[in-house]
């Protein structure tokens, strides 16, 4: 029986420490498409889905974002 992850929010703290890159690399990979992207969850809050985060990091060197 193979757990999913939840699909709960996770703020930026929370993502940088589960993946261990830093704000600047986050960015940068967010905007190549190499990251999953953040979701808007008020006007100054942006959160990730655990999900995502967890996809990410079972292959991060050939992640990519589909095309919206």
């Amino acid at each position: 029986m193979t757990m999913e992850p939840s699909d709960r929010f996770l703020r930026l703290r929370a993502v940088l420490d589960r993946t261990g890159l830093n704000r600047a690399t986050l960015y940068r990979k967010v905007q190549q498409g190499t990251f999953p992207r953040q979701v808007k969850l008020a006007e100054r809050c942006v959160g990730w889905r655990e999900s995502a985060i967890a996809d990410w990091q079972r292959n991060p060197f050939f992640y990519t974002v589909e095309p919206e």
